[in-house]
């Protein structure tokens, strides 16, 4: 008996030696939406520990109770049936399994990750005359862009957003499919290239949090990072500020040396940016020369090309577009871009890589399709109905 004692003793300190080194940031986080993702995952874990606890106390009990040696216990070899001992075998499971539908299936909706916010926390709701904050994020090899549309600004690695302000994220890749996750914010929502996916959030308290891509994308993927800043609306005014001092110009070609691979990238701001860039890169037509998804789809839209359209295959070739080219390993950096705090890294070539991108055949349910969302529908010169 002392030694079964000693033995559940030491089982019960090793959880405590497993989270001492973990970071609680999922359990605490500091914005609405995950607050109510963290509180789903309380009351889960505790509707399921209501039966899992029972069953492995009873299942001990029982070891114990009937062991061999214990001869007081009754010994009843042709007991077979129980009408209560059956109730409360499934009605416990059922009634949990009920219970966790119904909260499952309010929770989807409630914490769609489209669906607009309608409070700020569990006791404010959002003021009628609040704007809130619109933020493009495009996910690179391997490094984080950030556009803020209506500030006419841009950042690489650092995001900003003023607290108990809404965010609504817009969300694709260049290249490889990532994962945009700040936990202290919200949930990870994935970054595919050619898509556009939708994040709402809101952040209550001021501080400095971690974000990264939660999906392995390839070498430089332990290192894509970025600090996100929640600010008081003084304090995002004055960061917006400094951008515009520091920052220089997002053009096409400043954003094509950006977009090439490159690892540890420094933060860097951009006083302005091109104000379709965004789209061009949803639409995989940033590099001169390609056509963009949208007017391929509003061709098929129209029935096809015609014969003329097969000189449209070049400008359709979204894949190895890097095949002949050297990764950039350290920090890609377009030489008008000035980074915060750093000085420009030296660039060295290695090995080319080859990147795999699902192009147009990627398909996702609920994304939104590039060309159906941001307003351009252009007919180009090469489209002809006559077969």
């Amino acid at each position: 008996m002392p030694k079964l004692m000693k033995f559940s003793r030491l089982l019960s300190v090793l959880p405590l030696l497993f989270l001492a080194g973990c970071n609680m940031v999922v359990m605490a986080p500091s914005g609405d939406i995950a607050m109510q993702q963290r509180d789903l995952i309380v009351i889960s874990t505790v509707l399921m520990l209501l039966i899992i606890i029972p069953v492995i106390f009873l299942t001990l009990f029982f070891a114990w109770r009937y062991r061999r040696a214990n001869t007081a216990a009754t010994y009843a070899p042709e007991w077979h049936h129980s009408t209560r001992l059956e109730i409360v075998i499934w009605a416990a499971p059922l009634a949990i399994i009920i219970a966790l539908g119904a909260v499952t299936w309010i929770s989807t909706h409630k914490l769609d990750p489209y669906r607009p916010l309608d409070r700020l926390d569990a006791e404010r709701p959002i003021p009628a005359d609040t704007k809130p904050l619109t933020v493009e994020v495009v996910a690179l090899d391997w490094k984080w862009l950030f556009f803020y549309p209506e500030l006419g600004i841009a950042t690489v690695n650092e995001l900003a957003a003023p607290v108990d302000t809404p965010i609504n994220f817009k969300i694709t890749s260049s290249s490889v499919m990532n994962s945009f996750y700040i936990p202290a914010l919200a949930g990870q929502i994935y970054a595919m290239p050619g898509m556009e996916t939708k994040l709402h959030a809101v952040i209550n308290r001021e501080g400095e949090y971690d974000g990264f891509s939660a999906n392995y994308s390839g070498a430089g993927f332990s290192h894509m990072r970025f600090k996100f800043h929640g600010l008081t609306k003084e304090g995002f005014e004055a960061w917006v500020a400094q951008v515009k001092q520091r920052g220089a110009m997002l053009n096409r070609d400043a954003y094509l040396k950006l977009e090439k691979p490159s690892e540890k990238e420094p933060v860097h701001y951009y006083a302005g940016a091109d104000a379709d860039l965004y789209n061009a890169i949803l639409n995989m037509c940033a590099a001169p020369g390609k056509m963009c998804m949208n007017e391929m789809m509003h061709i098929d839209m129209m029935g096809g090309g015609g014969k003329e359209s097969a000189e449209n295959r070049e400008k359709l070739r979204y894949d190895n577009r890097h095949a002949d080219e050297g990764i950039v390993t350290p920090a890609a950096m377009p030489a008008t871009e000035v980074p915060a705090g750093s000085e420009p890294a030296e660039r060295t070539d290695g090995n080319s890589m080859q990147h795999d991108m699902p192009g147009m055949d990627m398909q996702h349910q609920g994304h939104s399709m590039p060309g159906m969302s941001n307003g351009a529908d252009p007919a180009p010169a090469q489209l002809n109905n006559n077969n």
